[in-house]
C-alpha cells in the first residue's frame, strides 16, 4: 500500500491518463461561457458547513492532501540549503514516529516547486525518491519579460530535469477578450515543455471577473494546458472558493466534451488543515474520486503542511504542539 502511495505521488497526468492534446480554440464555445456571480458565491459560502469529517476520517484526508502538496519555496532569498532542506521535508513531510502510528510510512509530498535556479539543486536533493520538481517559469510572476524570454525559460527547466513547469499567462489578453492571443502563447508554451506536463496559472485575482475566470480557464485547457492553477501567490487575493467552483466546473465541461481529464491546483492562501479539506469536499463533490490523485490535484503550499502535521499530532495524542516542532524547511 505504501509502494503505491508513493508511487501515485509522483505520477505525471500524461502518465496516468490520456494527456490532453488540446483541440482548435472554438470562440463560439467561449463567448458562451457565463458566471452567475451571486449563485457561485452561494454555493461557496455553503461549503465549509456542508462536509465535516472527524477522527479516523479526518486524519486519513489530511495523509491525503499531504500527498497533493506542492511544497514550495518562492522566495528572492532561496538558498541552496533552503531548497535542500524543503526537498528533505518533501521525502519526510510528517515525523517518522506519527507516520508509523498513523500506518503511513512512506508518504511523501506531490511535487517540489521552486524557481529555475534552485531546479537542479532540487533534483539532486530528490534523487531516488521519484517526487517530481516543478519549475515557475514565463517571467513568473508578472509574466512581462519578452515572449522569446518567456519560452526559453520553460527549455532551460526542463533540461535542468523539471518534471512539471508552472507558465503564468498574459493577463491583458484576457482583460481585453484577445482569446486567439491566449490560446496561441499557451499553445506554445505547451510545445515548449515537451514531455514536462505544464500547470497554467491564470492569476485570477488579477482576471476582473468570474466569466474571464471561466473563459480563460476554457481557452488554456483548449491549448493544452495539463493542469490550471489559480494564482502565483504573489497577488493580492489568490485562491478562493468561488473561483475553485468556476475552475472546476471548466473542468468538468471540458471532461464532458472532450473526455480528456485537467489537473487543478489552487495555490496562494491556504495554510490552513481545515481548508485543505473543504477543497478536498469540493473536489469530491464537483468532479468525484479521480481528481483526489495526485496525478489531477494539488495544493500550491508551504506553510500548511505544518499545520498538518500539527493537526496530525493533535489526533494522535489529544494534545497541540508548538509549531517549531513540525519545521517546514
Amino acid at each position: 500500500m505504501h509502494t503505491d502511495l508513493a508511487r501515485r505521488a509522483s505520477l505525471l497526468p500524461q502518465l496516468a491518463h490520456a494527456r490532453n492534446p488540446g483541440m482548435a480554440l472554438d470562440l463560439d464555445w467561449v463567448a458562451s461561457v457565463q458566471a452567475n456571480t451571486s449563485a457561485i458565491e452561494r454555493r461557496a459560502a455553503s461549503l465549509p458547513g456542508r462536509r465535516s469529517v472527524k477522527k479516523d476520517w479526518q486524519a486519513a484526508w489530511l495523509c491525503k492532501a499531504v500527498s497533493l502538496i506542492d511544497l514550495t519555496t518562492l522566495s528572492g532569498d532561496d538558498t541552496p540549503g533552503r531548497v535542500q532542506r524543503l526537498c528533505a521535508k518533501a521525502r519526510q513531510p510528517v515525523r517518522a514516529d506519527l507516520l508509523a502510528a498513523l500506518g503511513m510510512e512512506g508518504l511523501t509530498t506531490g511535487a517540489v516547486c521552486v524557481y529555475h535556479e534552485m531546479v537542479e539543486v532540487a533534483v539532486r536533493a530528490l534523487e531516488g525518491s521519484s517526487i517530481p520538481v516543478a519549475a515557475v517559469s514565463t517571467g513568473f510572476p508578472a509574466g512581462l519579460s519578452s515572449y522569446r524570454t518567456r519560452l526559453a525559460e520553460i527549455g532551460d527547466s526542463v533540461a535542468a530535469g523539471a518534471a512539471e513547469i508552472d507558465i503564468v499567462i498574459s493577463r491583458r489578453h484576457v482583460l481585453t477578450g484577445n482569446w486567439q492571443a491566449l490560446y496561441d502563447e499557451t499553445a506554445e508554451m505547451r510545445a515548449a515543455c515537451g514531455a514536462a506536463h505544464m500547470k497554467t496559472i491564470l492569476a485570477t485575482g488579477e482576471l476582473g471577473s468570474l466569466r474571464n475566470v471561466a473563459r480563460a480557464s476554457l481557452v488554456c485547457m483548449m491549448a493544452g494546458a495539463d493542469f490550471i492553477k489559480t494564482s502565483t501567490g504573489k497577488e493580492s487575493v489568490n485562491a478562493t472558493l468561488p473561483v475553485s467552483l468556476v475552475m472546476i466546473r471548466a473542468l468538468r465541461d471540458y471532461h464532458a466534451r472532450t473526455a480528456f481529464r485537467i489537473g487543478y491546483k489552487p495555490a496562494g492562501g491556504i495554510s490552513k488543515a481545515k481548508d485543505a479539506l473543504v477543497y478536498l469536499s469540493l473536489m469530491k463533490d464537483e468532479l468525484g474520486h479521480p481528481w483526489l490523485q495526485p496525478d489531477l490535484f494539488r495544493f500550491g503550499a508551504s506553510s500548511l503542511l505544518g499545520d498538518i502535521e500539527r493537526q496530525l499530532e493533535h489526533h494522535l495524542t489529544g494534545a497541540y504542539s508548538a509549531a517549531n516542532r513540525h519545521p517546514i524547511g
